[in-house]
């Protein structure tokens, strides 16, 4: 029998040579030539290896990614999600550059979710030198606009999950090593208040003012939060007026909400939506809602997460769950029903902030788990 575990630590050097070349190609949502150029090179990297690659081309956002990979049954399929683009701008790296220090791997992206990318490639790379064939083909997505809600991506990850007996997201794991059984439902609002613009000094009477339009509504929407539900909204920004003496026409604040369970949104979107003006002669204008559904701790969850378990335990690997307040585009294919294992990117910590880093030991562990699970995997 061949030791993944063994030969993926054996691949590790040729992973961080690797890693360190992906969180190279800075790649930003709003970058389209960065995130394509950052595909790009995975793309000749998947090609190398033998895997079947296409571009899904977009007009706005980063091209999608998509690769197949053989499999002995092909009566159902894997899939594995990961995303190239990152909240870091182009030119980060002057100040934040890629370094290797004590173990851990240091760089924009590095964690939120390049190591992800380097995981999977690593264990195709050790089924491929070994002569292993995944139980099921593999299909994988590397997606451009997940940190901005993937909204050009949705419908294909939607679509493959639904042919898939699981679906493994490369996000990284929570800072202890985690895998992540249970995310909250992630929505924003946008509540606009229209009124009348007048001098503050000559007119004042005669203006409507929006401000204050809206601050009649901020407690409202506040008090929306329910903790014991797993509710949380938050008025997060506001913007309106352009000078003390003019009497604002316009103002807009922007809500940001979480739920833990579907039931919650109708709630919340009743109430939202349900805004009346207070001042006379004003106007609201109401946009927005759930993007991502919550990825819940049900029987289906508790049931694959047993299984990832079991597997791990097989390799000689410890694997605990957690939960995360974030969502991730493994959100999606939960909310359909197909089994979703997410968190099994590297270990690490500092997403989206200057420390980001990971493990470099976990790349090896998680790409010889994920390899076990493409060889051994249940299909419930």
């Amino acid at each position: 029998m061949v030791d993944l575990r063994l030969r993926c630590t054996h691949a590790l050097p040729t992973a961080v040579a690797l890693l360190k070349d992906l969180v190279a190609l800075e790649s930003p949502s709003s970058d389209k030539a960065a995130v394509d150029a950052c595909s790009a090179f995975v793309a000749t990297q998947l090609r190398d290896l033998g895997a079947d690659v296409a571009l899904i081309s977009q007009v706005s956002a980063g091209h999608q990614l998509q690769a197949r990979w053989p499999g002995a049954d092909p009566s159902s399929q894997f899939l594995t999600l990961c995303h190239l683009d990152t909240v870091w701008p182009r030119g980060t790296l002057a100040t934040m550059p890629v370094r290797e220090e004590e173990g851990q791997l240091f760089g924009p992206g590095v964690y939120d979710m390049k190591a992800g990318s380097v995981i999977l490639l690593t264990a195709l790379r050790v089924l491929k030198e070994t002569g292993q064939v995944p139980r099921h083909p593999v299909c994988m997505l590397f997606t451009s606009d997940e940190e901005v809600g993937s909204a050009t991506s949705r419908a294909l990850i939607e679509t493959e999950a639904q042919h898939s007996c699981l679906v493994v997201v490369l996000e990284p794991a929570l800072a202890s090593g985690q895998i992540k059984t249970f995310r909250k439902g992630v929505g924003n609002f946008t509540v606009v208040a229209h009124g009348r613009a007048a001098h503050a000094g000559g007119d004042h009477q005669k203006g409507i003012n929006a401000i204050e339009e809206l601050a009649y509504h901020i407690p409202t929407l506040q008090k929306l939060t329910d903790y014991e539900a797993g509710t949380t909204t938050n008025v997060g920004f506001i913007q309106g007026g352009s000078a003390s003496n003019v009497v604002p026409e316009r103002a807009q604040l922007e809500v940001d909400f979480r739920i833990s369970q579907m039931a919650e949104i109708d709630r919340v979107a009743a109430a939202v939506h349900g805004l009346k003006p207070v001042l006379a002669g004003a106007r609201l204008e109401i946009r927005g809602g759930l993007n991502r559904p919550p990825m819940e701790h049900n029987a289906t969850m508790i049931k694959t997460f047993d299984q990832a378990r079991q597997l791990a335990a097989n390799i000689g690997l410890t694997l605990e769950e957690g939960a995360a307040g974030g969502g991730s585009d493994g959100n999606f294919t939960a909310a359909l029903g197909t089994p979703t294992l997410d968190g099994m990117g590297a270990i690490g910590d500092g997403a989206h902030a200057s420390h980001e880093h990971i493990h470099i030991p976990s790349l090896a562990d998680r790409a010889a788990l994920l390899a076990t699970i493409l060889m051994q995997w249940e299909a419930g």
